[in-house]
């Protein structure tokens, strides 16, 4: 993992807020933690993130779980701040809506939908990314999403909500890494998103989104596309373009 610009070291004494220093002390086992900005491009918000830099730790932590062979999470991706974009210059698209993200890593898209209005639900299979979007969100908002800890391609538990109904707005960033995602996710948007509902999907021109993107074209969504370019956080993104996709289920008339 490269080293993202200007991080600046953080420790629980450096935040006042006691329930921000409990959430840092959550991830202490990662070792070394930074703070970093993270501008949104077109909002003119910054959304700092926590994030820990000991690769090797890291990846030693997560060796013995199958499900988490890397460290993905601890990434800043263009992708979920790209996401973050679009949702900040729609909000009405998440406002008092229930909403569902899927894979949180950070938080920045979550702190973005949070401050937009959206009844947030953030989940993602590392509880670590569950403890630090939980500490971005209180950082830039001073309010927490709920979490869950899931695993999207082989869920354990109902991800539907609460009451059992479907997700009205479900947000997705760079969840779809390799082939083996596709039916995964698919399946999975086909279950928990209601017939008039949005899927928000961001991705950065994988091969294995473009086949997603054209099987759920086959299968009766709809997509909307619309590409951004920004200054990414890390030097090694600078060429990377995001692509944000709109999916909603084809009306039958």
């Amino acid at each position: 993992m490269a080293l993202p610009r200007d991080p600046q070291p953080v420790s629980p004494r450096d935040i006042p807020d006691p329930a921000a220093q409990a959430l840092l002390r959550g991830v202490a086992h990662t070792g070394q933690l930074v703070r970093q900005p993270g501008p949104i491009p077109g909002t003119g918000r910054v959304v700092e993130v926590v994030r820990p830099i000991d690769t090797e730790r890291l990846l030693d932590q997560s060796a013995a779980d199958p499900e988490q062979n890397l460290p993905y999470w601890a990434e800043v991706w263009p992708s979920g701040i790209a996401l973050a974009a679009a949702i900040g210059a729609s909000p009405q698209t998440v406002a008092g809506l229930p909403v569902l993200e899927l894979g949180c890593g950070l938080g920045i898209t979550a702190a973005v939908a949070l401050a937009s209005g959206a009844r947030l639900v953030a989940s993602d299979y590392a509880p670590e990314a569950l403890l630090l979007t939980r500490l971005t969100c209180r950082l830039h908002t001073g309010r927490e999403p709920a979490t869950r800890r899931i695993n999207w391609r082989a869920p354990t538990a109902d991800l539907l909500q609460d009451d059992g109904s479907p997700w009205p707005v479900v947000l997705a960033a760079d969840v779809l890494y390799e082939r083996r995602d596709i039916e995964p996710l698919l399946a999975l948007f086909e279950r928990i998103v209601a017939a008039d509902g949005l899927v928000w999907l961001a991705e950065p021109g994988r091969q294995p989104a473009a086949v997603a993107l054209e099987r759920a074209t086959s299968r009766g969504w709809e997509i909307a596309t619309t590409t951004w370019d920004a200054d990414w956080p890390d030097p090694k993104d600078a060429s990377v373009i995001v692509r944000v996709h709109q999916l909603r289920r084809r009306s039958p008339y």
